[in-house]
């Protein structure tokens, strides 16, 4: 059923279910964000200046998509899991 032929209700659910779980995520992101500085600075001492934030921005994207592949692997594994075979 394409989102257009679903009751206004059911769409408004829908929308709300993903704000929260997109505000929730940048929430928990921003936490992690304040641990892994922490961390960074504990190991290096700073993170002010130009080499630092550059070092920190290369971690973290290194992190988040090594995350983002398993994460992607998982699901697709868990799709498959669930899929039913075709019968012959």
């Amino acid at each position: 059923m394409a989102d257009d032929e679903k009751p206004f209700r059911e769409q408004l659910l829908d929308e709300l279910s993903a704000l929260l779980t997109a505000a929730f995520g940048l929430v928990a992101a921003l936490a992690w964000n304040g641990f892994i500085l922490a961390v960074f600075k504990q190991l290096f001492g700073t993170t002010t200046g130009l080499l630092p934030n550059l070092a920190y921005a290369v971690v973290v994207t290194i992190f988040a998509v090594i995350a983002m592949i398993l994460i992607a692997r998982a699901v697709r594994k868990a799709k498959a899991a669930t899929a039913k075979p075709a019968k012959t």
